[in-house]
């Protein structure tokens, strides 16, 4: 039940009890005088609380983020979420857990409205599962891409994450991509069907992952329109952009009509905003101006430890919305 359901719910019982209770009073006071209509004022009934923060962008916590502030239930830490004024939320590892916790959690996200962010359904570092044309690799990611489309449909998921794989050393890269585009529009054929969309991140290598085939955001805007599907767009972490290739705001410009989510995290360090070198505030006021209605997930860790570094990363994303 909707906190608001249940606050409205339990107003409308304190009215009932009321009014018969004056009625009762009423009854015993003037036994034997002409009998008179009097109606009972309605008790007012508590409003919703308001959450603690209003935030002009759809900024998504994860599973972690609020540990230590909101404990290590999971319902809980969305409560949570949604108390500061998050309105959406990540899991990466949606798929490995356990369709009761899937079905509690969705639950749980429809009644605090919170709007479910992107769950990983494929992401492969080591194996060039797209580029190459093993024929067993591309039948494991056609699988996944399976199993992700009834992970979304249980947790009221729109977006997914896939990571292409490793590049191979010996073969072309313009034979690479013409296969990677073919795997990607087999992957979308799944998924149009069911208004699915997977959203293929770029990743750096200079810092974290070296060797992925897919590691700028040129490169998935061509593979994007090669695709041409709608279940097939990018993923533009700005993390893993600043250190590929940095010019943010004109490469979101040049891009935006392939790209389908955000995420975000400082660098040097992947911490909260206002840790690094990236001017978020200054971004997250360009989206703004695009009028951007989609997610910005918190792809990052905290620079300081325990409950102290928790409410630190609260209030980044209060300072970097104040524009």
């Amino acid at each position: 039940m909707k906190r608001r359901d249940f606050l409205a719910t339990s107003g409308s019982w304190g009215i009932g009890a009321l009014t018969a209770g004056t009625l009762f009073a009423q009854d015993a006071a003037t036994e034997g005088e002409p009998e008179k209509t009097t109606v009972a004022k309605p008790a007012p009934v508590a409003a919703t609380p308001k959450p603690k923060h209003e935030f002009k962008l759809k900024y998504a916590p994860h599973f972690g983020t609020f540990r230590k502030l909101a404990g290590d239930d999971l319902v809980d830490q969305l409560k949570f979420g949604a108390d500061q004024g998050f309105t959406a939320w990540e899991d990466a590892g949606m798929t490995n857990r356990s369709v009761e916790d899937q079905e509690r959690i969705a639950k749980a996200m429809t009644d605090l409205g919170i709007e479910m962010g992107v769950f990983v359904a494929e992401a492969s570092f080591n194996k060039p599962t797209f580029v190459g044309k093993d024929k067993q690799n591309r039948e494991q990611v056609l699988r996944k891409i399976d199993r992700a489309i009834e992970t979304a449909k249980r947790i009221n998921a729109k977006w997914m994450t896939v990571v292409p794989g490793a590049y191979e050393r010996n073969v072309p890269w313009d034979y690479q991509t013409s296969n990677c585009i073919d795997m990607l529009k087999q992957c979308s054929e799944k998924l149009e069907p069911h208004g699915l969309v997977m959203v293929l991140e770029p990743l750096n290598w200079w810092a974290n992952h070296p060797g992925v085939f897919l590691h700028k955001i040129p490169q998935a805007y061509m593979i994007c329109r090669a695709v041409g599907s709608p279940s097939c767009k990018i993923l533009f972490d700005l993390y893993h952009q600043q250190i590929s290739e940095g010019n943010l705001i004109p490469n979101i410009n040049r891009a935006w009509n392939e790209v389908a989510y955000f995420q975000c995290g400082d660098n040097p360090g992947r911490k909260e905003p206002g840790t690094g070198e990236i001017n978020f505030r200054r971004i997250f006021q360009h989206l703004h101006g695009k009028e951007y209605d989609g997610i910005i997930g918190m792809e990052h860790g905290a620079s300081r430890k325990g409950p102290e570094g928790e409410q630190a990363v609260i209030d980044a994303y209060v300072a970097a919305d104040n524009f």
